[in-house]
Parts: structure tokens; sequence; C-alpha cells
């Protein structure tokens, strides 16, 4: 086993319990743990950001992204957390607005400069706030008394989807792969790769749904969780192609170095940027449509 392997399985085999009994608790002890990973990760995006040519604002951003996973602690309801979350944004946009103004030269790309800051601000933690939502979907709902593990279940649904696409993509590839998928923004990803990291999000969705089956808050049916699983499958992949051209545009290899062997925390969660927001949508459909 290499070194490099070797740290990752470590930080793994620590890790994922750690995250998953955050998770459980919900609420400080979850919202904690993503106000962290909406700082550092902001701060990541902002690196990128500055070596592809702007300056965003970022003591302004470093403090917005956590501040949205906040607010949906404060209060996990999507109504709520929305309206709070789109004040805290338009603050954001004309404090970095009268920043550039005041402070930078025309030659600097003002423009580029405000959208950078705000970009990076609801790219983590405007994202990672619907975990917090997710996690409290069923006594926001009403579910009286609310079964505890349905809401971490909700929150682990996109994590295994996500994971189940993406080691099924990394091993399909790497075995047969040879049509290259997007050679220009990731060479080492293939269309045999994608295909295999489709089917695993759907069989992942399918086995999410025999277990969400015996929960009423959220209707999941393994039928429902399949179609789920398809689309949380796309979108992971998207998001994970939408990192790589973030760092290819900047020219480095890993967003940053914080996790041995993962590279930074935007290696971690790009694909999770997309699915968490994306699978509270569909579970508010399906609870709809039921």
């Amino acid at each position: 086993m290499s070194s490099e392997l070797r740290a990752r399985v470590l930080v793994a085999a620590a890790g994922i319990p750690l995250a998953i009994l955050l998770i459980h608790l919900g609420e400080w002890y979850l919202g904690g743990l993503l106000m962290a990973a909406a700082a550092i990760g902001a701060h990541e995006f902002h690196s990128l950001a500055s070596a592809g040519g702007a300056r965003p604002v970022r003591s302004l951003a470093l403090a917005a992204s956590p501040l949205l996973v906040l607010l949906a602690v404060h209060d996990p309801v999507f109504a709520a957390w929305s309206g709070r979350a789109m004040t805290l944004v338009v603050i954001l946009l004309l404090l970095t607005a009268c920043t550039v103004v005041f402070s930078r030269r025309i030659e600097e790309k003002p423009l580029l400069s405000v959208s950078a800051t705000l970009l990076g601000a609801l790219y983590t933690g405007g994202t990672l706030s619907f975990a917090v939502l997710l996690r409290h979907l069923p006594e926001t709902m009403g579910t009286v008394p609310a079964q505890r593990w349905e809401g971490t279940l909700l929150v682990l649904l996109p994590i295994a989807v996500t994971w189940a696409g993406d080691s099924a993509a990394f091993f399909v590839g790497r075995s047969i792969g040879k049509t290259r998928l997007a050679p220009r923004v990731s060479p080492g990803k293939t269309v045999e790769g994608g295909v295999g990291g489709l089917a695993a999000s759907v069989a992942m969705g399918v086995v999410a749904g025999f277990v969400l089956d015996d929960y009423g808050t959220v209707p999941v049916t393994p039928l429902t969780g399949g179609v789920i699983g398809l689309v949380l499958g796309v979108a992971a992949q998207v998001g994970d192609l939408a990192e790589s051209v973030l760092k290819r545009e900047a020219g480095v290899k890993d967003s940053g170095a914080i996790l041995p062997g993962h590279g930074g925390v935007l290696d971690r969660l790009d694909a999770l940027f997309f699915t968490v927001p994306l699978a509270y949508g569909l579970l508010i459909v399906t609870r709809q449509l039921s």
C-alpha cells in the first residue's frame, strides 16, 4: 500500500464514523462541522479564483460562507432560511461592491472580484446549508414523534449515492475505460466509468429506498430511490467536473492539502455541493407527488 493510499484509508477510517455521529446528533454538532467545511472550502475556492486572475474579498466571503450554514442551524426550515440567506447575500454583494469600488483599480477586474466573492460563499456555505435542512426535514414537516434516524438517513442518501457512483466510476474506468468523457477538463475520466458510476448510483438509490420505505415523512420507495439515485448520479459527475474546471483554470492538481491523501475540502465535497441541495429538492417533490 502506497503512503498516499495509506493516508487516504486512515483519514476515511477516522473521519467517516465521526461525520456519521455528528450528522445523527444534528443541530449545532452538524452545524459546527459544516461551518468549518464551508469556511475552509471558501478559502480554497478563493485561492483557485486568485490563481485564475480574480481578487475576491476573502474576509467577507469567509464570514458569509459559515454564516449561511449558521442561519440554517438557527431555523432549519427552507422558507425561513432562504429569506435570511437572501438578505445576507444582498448585504455581501453591497459590501463587496463598496470594497472593490473604493479600494481597487479598474484594471484589477472588479466585476470578476465581486462575482468570485459571492460565488465562493454560495458554492460552499449555500449548498452545505441544505445538509442541515435535510437532517431536520422530518421535524420541520411536523412528524410526531420525529423518528430521529430518518433525518440522518436523509443526509446519508446523497452521500451514499455520490460515494457509490464515484467509487464505481473509478474502478470501472480503470478496468475497461477507453473513451474519454471530458478530455479537456479531466483526461482521466471515461465514458465507461461514467456509465458504471451511474449504474452504481441507481443501485444505491434502490437500496436507500428499501431502507427509507419504513419511514413515513418522506415516502421513498425502491422505485423512487432508483430515480433519485440516477438524477443524483448525473449531478455528482457534473459537480466533479465543475471543480476540475476550476482547478484546471488555476493550474493546480488539488484545491488544498488539509486532508492527507485526499487533497482539500473542495476535492472531497465537489460532488456533494451539487447532490445535497438537489436531494433536498427531489425529496420535497417526492413528498408532494405522493
